[in-house]
C-alpha cells in the first residue's frame, strides 16, 4: 500500500504488541498461584483498578465504528439507538445493587453462583451448566463481532484481507488472556486506558477545530447525511434512514425498546469477575462509578469522527448518487457477491487493481481521481458506508505522526474488550463444567492449561463465523436485542422471585436463548423489535411455566440465598426471618437504592450526552443538559453515595 502508514506508525504498533504480550508473560506467575487468582485476582485488586478495566473492557474497535456510523447519519439522536447497549445504561442498576447482591455470594463465577441460589441438587446443576453453555453462545457473537470489525478496520490500512488481519489480532489477544489471566486483563486494560484517553485528546481537538469555527457546521451536516436537524439531541418519532437501516425509521419506539431491554440486562446483571472479585459491598458501587464516568471520554471522540467525517465525505465525494453505479459495477464483475462478502471484495479491488483493469477504469472514469476514496466508503446497497468512517477518516484526515497512535489506541480497544469478555467466558467453561462434571480433583495447573485450550477455542471458531453477517451492526443487534434479551430475562427473574426454581431458570434460559439461535439460522432479517418481542416473551413464558410445574426449591437453601443477599421483590416468609434490627437496614437500603435509581439512569445519560454537544457546538442543549446532570448528581450524592457503607452493609 503506497504510503498509507509511516515507519514510525509501524514501530509504535509493534512497540505496543511487544509491551501487552510482555505484560502477560510477567503476570503469568501470579496468575498461575491458584484458580482464584486466574479468573478473578483472588479478591485483592482494588476497585478503582477494577473501574478502569470495565471502561477499557466496554470500548471496542467495532462498537466504536458502528457508533459512529449512527451518529453520522443522526447526530446526537443516534445515541437513542444506542439505549440498546452502546450506552450501557444497565450499568446504573449494576452501580446501585445488582453488583452487591452478587458480591455477597463468595462465588467465582455466574455460573457457580447458580448453586448458590438453587442448590446442588439436579435443578440447581442444570441451571449451572445451562449458564456455563449460553455464555459461551453469546461471547462467541461476540467474538464474532470483534473479528467482523477488526478485520474491516485494519485491512484498510494494511495490504492484507480483512480475514488475515482479524485472524492475527484474535491470535495475539488470545494468547496473551490465557498466559495471565484475570491478573492480565486488568494491568494491560489499565496500560491501553491511558492509550485511549490520548487518543479522545486527539480527535476532540482536530474535530473542534472544525465544528467551532464554522458557522455553517449545522447546515453542512444535515446536508450530508440527510437528517433534518442532525445537531439536535431532542428525539423524534419518525426518521429516514439510508437503504438497510430502515427498521430504525421508527426512532422514538425502538428507542423505548432498547430501554426496557437494558433495564431487564441491569436487573440481572453483575455477575461477572468484577463484581465477584470486588473487596467489599462499596467497591463495588465507586467501581461502576469510575467505570462510568471513565465510559464520557469515549464520547467525544466518537462525535469527533462523525464530524471529521461529514467534512471528509463532502470534500471527496461531490455526487453520492454515483456510488449507486459503482457499486452496480462491482456485482457485474464479481457476479452473485453477497452483503457478508462486500467489505472482502472492496479490499481486493483496491489492493490488487492490476487484476482488474476493466473495473479500474471504469470506475476511475466514474468517480474520478479520489476513486479509491470512495470506493472504500460505498455501501452493499450504492450508499454511504456509515460503518467505513472511522478507518476511512483516520486514513485519510489525521495528520502523519498520529495515524500510529490512533490505530494503537482502537487496537488497545479490540483488545480489552475481547481479554475481559473471553476470561469471564472461560472461567464458566473450566470451573462450571471441567472442573465441576468432569475433572473434579483437577489442581490448578491443568486447570489453567485448559482454559488456555478453551481460550483459544473460542477465538478461532468466532473468527471462522465472522464472515457469514452482513455488517457489524447487524451482529451487534442481535447480540443485544435477541440474544442478549433471551439470556438476562430468566437471569433477572432469579434477583426478585423466591418461588422461581431452577427448572424455571433452566426452561427460560433455553427457550430465550435457543429461539435467538433459531431466529438466527432461519429468520436472519427480522427487526431488532421482533427479536425481542419473540426472544423475550418465550423466555419469561419458559420461566414461569419451569417453575409453576416443578417442585419448590428446598426452603433451606432459599432461605440460606436470601439471609445473604439480602434482595428486594418476592420473598414473603424469607423476610420475616430477619431480627427486627437487620429487617429495619434492608428495608432503608432498599428503599434508597430504588430512589437512587432515577436520579443515577439520567446522571448516567448526561454524562455521555453533554461532551457530544459540546463538541458540536450545540450550547442550548448543553446548559440544560448540564443543569438535569447537577440535579441528578445532587440527587446521587444524597440517596447513594451517602449511604455508601465503609466496607460491607451486613457483616459477611
Amino acid at each position: 500500500m503506497e504510503g498509507l502508514l509511516t515507519t514510525i506508525d509501524y514501530v509504535l504498533i509493534a512497540g505496543y504488541f511487544i509491551i501487552l504480550m510482555g505484560i502477560g508473560i510477567y503476570l503469568q506467575k501470579k496468575a498461575s498461584n491458584s484458580i482464584e487468582d486466574y479468573f478473578i485476582g483472588a479478591r485483592k485488586i482494588p476497585g478503582w483498578l477494577l473501574g478502569v478495566a470495565g471502561f477499557t473492557q466496554f470500548v471496542d474497535i467495532t462498537g466504536t465504528a458502528v457508533i459512529i456510523s449512527f451518529l453520522y447519519m443522526l447526530g446526537p439522536k443516534g445515541m437513542l439507538i444506542e439505549l440498546r447497549g452502546g450506552l450501557c445504561i444497565h450499568m446504573a442498576i449494576i452501580l446501585i445493587w445488582a453488583g452487591k447482591w452478587h458480591r455477597r455470594s463468595g462465588c467465582i463465577t455466574g455460573a457457580e453462583w447458580m448453586i448458590f441460589r438453587f442448590g446442588n441438587g439436579p435443578d440447581g446443576k442444570a441451571a449451572r451448566i445451562i449458564t456455563a453453555v449460553s455464555m459461551q453462545i453469546f461471547v462467541t457473537g461476540m467474538v464474532i463481532y470483534l473479528s467482523k470489525g477488526v478485520g474491516v478496520f485494519f485491512s484498510t490500512f494494511l495490504p492484507y484481507s480483512p480475514a488475515q488481519c482479524s485472524f492475527v489480532v484474535i491470535m495475539i489477544a488470545c494468547a496473551y488472556t490465557a498466559a495471565s489471566g484475570f491478573y492480565g486483563v486488568v494491568f494491560t486494560d489499565l496500560f491501553q486506558g491511558f492509550i485511549i484517553i490520548a487518543a479522545v485528546i486527539v480527535v476532540t481537538v482536530l474535530a473542534v477545530q472544525k465544528s467551532w469555527y464554522d458557522p455553517n457546521f449545522a447546515q453542512l451536516a444535515t446536508d450530508m447525511s440527510g437528517m433534518e436537524g442532525w445537531a439536535s439531541s431532542v428525539p423524534k418519532w419518525k426518521v429516514n434512514m439510508p437503504e438497510g437501516y430502515e427498521n430504525y425509521n421508527f426512532l422514538t419506539i425502538m428507542a423505548m425498546f432498547y430501554l426496557l431491554k437494558t433495564i431487564i440486562n441491569g436487573m440481572g446483571g453483575g455477575g461477572e469477575p468484577k463484581y465477584f472479585g470486588a473487596r467489599n459491598d462499596r467497591e463495588c458501587g465507586t467501581l461502576t462509578f469510575i467505570w462510568t464516568t471513565l465510559m464520557a471520554f469515549r464520547w467525544p471522540m466518537m462525535i469527533g469522527f462523525a464530524i471529521l467525517g461529514i467534512y471528509f465525505i463532502n470534500s471527496n465525494i461531490p455526487d453520492t448518487a454515483l456510488l449507486a453505479d459503482a457499486a452496480g459495477m462491482i456485482k457485474t464483475t464479481f457476479a452473485g457477491v453477497t452483503h457478508p462478502q462486500w467489505d472482502g471484495t472492496v479490499s481486493e479491488i483496491i489492493k490488487n487493481q492490476a487484476q482488474y483493469p476493466d473495473l479500474i477504469g471504469q470506475l476511475q472514469d466514474l468517480l474520478g481521481s479520489t476513486w479509491t476514496e470512495q470506493l472504500r466508503l460505498t455501501s452493499f446497497y450504492g450508499t454511504i458506508n456509515a460503518e467505513k468512517i472511522l478507518p476511512v477518516v483516520i486514513l485519510n484526515s489525521i495528520p502523519m505522526g498520529l495515524k500510529g497512535l490512533l490505530l494503537i489506541a482502537l487496537t488497545s480497544a479490540c483488545m480489552s474488550t475481547f481479554d475481559g469478555n473471553v476470561n469471564w467466558s472461560v472461567g464458566l467453561i473450566t470451573r462450571d463444567l471441567y472442573q465441576a462434571y468432569f475433572r473434579p480433583n483437577a489442581n490448578t495447573k491443568e486447570l489453567i492449561r485448559v482454559s488456555w485450550v478453551f481460550t483459544f477455542a473460542i477465538g478461532i471458531i468466532g473468527f471462522f463465523l465472522a464472515f457469514t453477517v452482513k455488517n457489524i451492526n447487524d451482529i451487534w443487534g442481535w447480540l443485544m436485542m435477541a440474544l442478549g434479551t433471551g439470556f438476562f430475562v430468566p437471569s433477572c427473574i432469579k434477583l426478585y422471585w423466591g418461588r422461581f426454581n431452577g427448572w424455571g431458570f433452566s426452561a427460560g434460559m433455553a427457550m430465550g436463548v435457543g429461539s435467538a439461535v433459531v431466529q438466527r439460522i432461519f429468520w436472519p432479517e427480522m427487526s431488532e423489535m421482533w427479536q425481542f418481542v419473540l426472544t423475550g416473551s418465550l423466555s419469561l413464558g419458559g420461566s414461569i411455566i419451569g417453575t409453576l410445574v416443578t417442585a419448590p426449591t428446598d426452603p433451606e437453601i432459599v432461605k440460606k440465598f436470601y439471609l445473604k443477599t439480602k434482595p428486594f421483590g418476592f420473598w414473603g416468609k424469607f423476610k420475616d426471618m430477619l431480627d427486627p434490627e437487620t429487617r429495619k437496614k434492608v428495608n432503608d437500603e432498599h428503599f434508597y437504592d430504588l430512589l437512587s435509581l432515577p436520579f443515577v439512569m439520567v446522571w448516567h445519560y448526561m454524562m455521555l450526552l453533554l461532551p457530544v454537544l459540546l463538541v458540536i457546538g450545540n450550547k442550548k442543549e448543553f446548559i440544560w443538559g448540564a443543569v438535569l446532570l447537577a440535579i441528578a448528581m445532587a440527587g446521587m450524592w444524597k440517596f447513594w453515595y451517602k449511604k455508601l457503607p465503609k466496607e460491607n452493609v451486613y457483616d459477611d
